[in-house]
């Protein structure tokens, strides 16, 4: 089994990495910019036909997109949030139609939630802003590829190697830059909102079944904890683990994600359809990703 995981340095893509090189019998190969990557693959600027080549020399049973931005402006998001997968869905039905495509969305694809109402795989799209409109244009590449594929719309994912463009990786960053002592004071955005966080073990774990699933899956597959989280509570959690003795202020004026969280203030994924077609459902906590986020944070 010849398994092709691109953006395999990036956050999520070291981890589902890692566990699809334990499956038995699994040839992994990496792709991406990186030296180490065994497939030179930048899906921001490769042609379909290039690319075509690519995939015709490593003849993948299964790809996995893990490839994608979560900051930068405008032209970076859309060049590898949108291009990226519309490349790889037409240079895959050229060289390996058979292939099966596991592509990882976001849930910011789906906008604004309502509250206590989590949505389904069928709920309307309303994505506030850049990041959310391009992970959305990639999905929509994906389902109308006509291959063998889903995506995997996953929440705000938790753990070790978080980025910093991220709520969880920045909130770390700043409580081990703050210290323990008293006198330290963090100052964040409008922490009012709830979120919908997810280990990134279950997102790695969802990732592996959907590459190796026998049958035809969904088109899209909601993978959260499946519930919403204040992000207060998130914030709390890792300054009790970083020992954080000072101050936590919000203020509008800091720029911690407070305009995004007054566009979405609530989200929430219904995980039900992938324990339906995976069999899987959330196996950790938000205090043991937050638990394994810190241990990675403290280590150099």
């Amino acid at each position: 089994m010849r398994i092709l995981v691109l953006g395999f340095t990036g956050y999520l893509g070291v981890h589902v990495t890692e566990r699809l090189r334990d499956l038995p019998g699994a040839l992994v190969l990496g792709g991406g910019r990186s030296p180490s990557a065994d497939l030179d693959v930048d899906l921001a600027r490769v042609r379909p036909e290039q690319l075509a080549k690519t995939l015709t020399t490593a003849a993948p049973d299964i790809v996995v997109n893990c490839a994608g931005a979560t900051g930068g402006d405008a032209v970076t998001l859309a060049e590898v949030n949108a291009r990226g997968p519309a490349v790889l869905c037409a240079a895959l039905r050229e060289a390996a139609p058979a292939a099966r495509l596991v592509h990882l969305g976001s849930a910011a694809e789906y906008g604004p939630g309502t509250p206590d109402d989590p949505v389904t795989e069928s709920a309307a799209t309303r994505p506030v802003g850049p990041y959310g409109a391009t992970k959305l244009a990639g999905t929509v590449a994906v389902t109308a590829s006509g291959l063998d594929a889903v995506v995997l719309r996953v929440g705000n994912p938790v753990g070790p190697g978080a980025p910093p463009t991220g709520l969880p990786g920045r909130i770390a960053g700043l409580l081990r830059e703050a210290g323990p002592g008293p006198e330290a004071v963090l100052r964040l955005g409008d922490l009012s909102a709830y979120r919908d966080f997810v280990d990134v073990r279950d997102v790695t774990r969802a990732a592996v079944l959907a590459a190796t699933a026998p049958d035809p899956l969904p088109p899209v597959l909601n993978i959260g904890g499946g519930r919403a989280v204040p992000v207060r509570d998130l914030v709390r959690g890792l300054a009790g683990l970083a020992g954080f003795r000072g101050w936590i202020e919000e203020t509008t004026a800091s720029s911690a994600g407070s305009a995004r969280s007054a566009r979405v203030s609530w989200q929430c994924s219904d995980i039900t359809a992938a324990g339906r077609a995976l069999g899987w459902r959330p196996a950790h906590t938000l205090d043991d990703a937050l638990a394994t986020l810190w241990e990675g944070c403290r280590t150099p």
